[in-house]
């Protein structure tokens, strides 16, 4: 394993991963006054042949135009319930656009505006880093001992890996019912790729301790574990984690009660145990929504997830006090690199007649990675 198998967002690629590339073409300029008009205008000019997806974490200037605004699964699953649009515009990030690929029909093209809107996350986890894991597990016997849960935010690689071996997808708001799907098949489980989802969701929701749960480094020989911790282990959580959520702190959570009395802590499940474990409520960026939502006026929220979403939900519930959780300015970077000229400039190339930046998943790729997914879909 060498640097090659490291994917920088925005240069070369890896073909086993997530693909980071440039984005080629004229941008409009982000200062260009007609910038809100030219978006009107070509967005009006495709009509129902298209259909602008936005996740909840990208900035207003993209939101505004969003057809439908969701979680990563929630969108594509849109994409696949509209076989009217010829063109999904994913202002995602790429694993989104892939899945969305998938799950709609071959005369349907997905566009990523901006093809290096990547997600550090799921780059944690290369294809053929799992498979060199994969190998660690049959050479010490316990391979088919182990089901594999991959997180939403993986490649569609790692989604395919999932599927080949008798594994599923899961989202946050379905891990648990995915785990214990699979301890109904098997006495392991190797989650992917974010070690944090994977530790809250053995240890909260199924009563697993810390102890049953170890890390595979996959820049280590044999993961950084012995063979009695990987065959012990009931829970091996990859050595991923996000970017954004992975920064929040208990001493965050200390700081905003002594700041703020009575406000309650909300927090994404992809944070670290310690803050999961001290929040207030814990759930996935649906749930987070909906709470804030249906919660009665002069409630006192702090929010541990991406900041354009928590400004958002600010903007939009001004009877209740929301305060990011972190004192320190904290946006998803790469969901970021998709901004209203990468926008503006996808739908404008549309219109004359040319498809820039799509999302196409080979063929046997695709394949697994439906099963994977389709179990998903198929858990009680």
């Amino acid at each position: 394993m060498g640097i090659s198998d490291l994917l920088l967002l925005g240069s070369e690629q890896d073909p086993n991963s997530e693909r980071g590339v440039s984005c080629d073409g004229t941008l409009p300029a982000a200062s260009d006054p007609q910038l809100v008009a030219r978006a009107i205008a070509a967005r009006s000019s495709l009509g129902d042949r298209a259909m602008v997806l936005g996740h909840h974490y990208q900035r207003d200037e993209v939101i505004n135009f969003a057809d439908i605004r969701g979680d990563s699964f929630k969108l594509a699953q849109a994409a696949a319930d509209n076989n009217k649009a010829e063109f999904i515009f994913f202002c995602g990030v790429h694993f989104m656009a892939e899945s969305a690929d998938i799950l709609t029909s071959p005369n349907q093209t997905v566009i990523l505006p901006d093809l290096a809107a990547g997600c550090s996350m799921a780059d944690m986890a290369t294809a053929s880093q799992v498979q060199d894991c994969w190998q660690v597990l049959e050479k010490l016997g316990v391979a088919k001992q182990t089901i594999p849960i991959t997180y939403m935010n993986s490649s569609a690689a790692i989604k395919a890996f999932t599927g080949k071996n008798n594994g599923a997808v899961c989202t946050s708001s379905n891990a648990a019912r995915a785990m214990k799907w699979a301890f109904e098949k098997a006495d392991k489980i190797l989650f992917l790729p974010d070690q944090h989802l994977g530790r809250n969701t053995a240890v909260l929701s199924l009563g697993l301790s810390l102890s049953d749960c170890v890390v595979f480094n996959p820049w280590k020989s044999n993961g950084g574990l012995t063979d009695d911790q990987i065959k012990n282990a009931k829970v091996i959580l990859w050595r991923g984690h996000c970017s954004v959520h992975g920064r929040f702190s208990i001493q965050n959570i200390n700081d905003i009660r002594a700041k703020l009395s009575g406000v309650k802590v909300l927090v994404h499940p992809e944070c670290q145990h310690e803050v999961v474990s001290n929040a207030d409520v814990v759930g996935s960026t649906e749930m987070i929504i909906k709470t804030v939502e249906q919660s009665p006026a002069g409630s006192k929220w702090a929010i541990g997830t991406e900041l354009n979403l928590v400004q958002r939900l600010a903007n939009e519930n001004l009877d209740k006090q929301i305060v990011f959780l972190d004192k320190t300015v904290c946006y998803c970077s790469t969901m970021n690199r998709i901004d209203l000229p990468h926008l503006v400039w996808a739908m404008e190339s549309l219109v004359s007649g040319q498809v820039v930046n799509q999302i196409k998943v080979k063929t046997e790729v695709a394949t697994y990675a439906k099963v994977a997914l389709e179990r998903m879909l198929a858990l009680p």
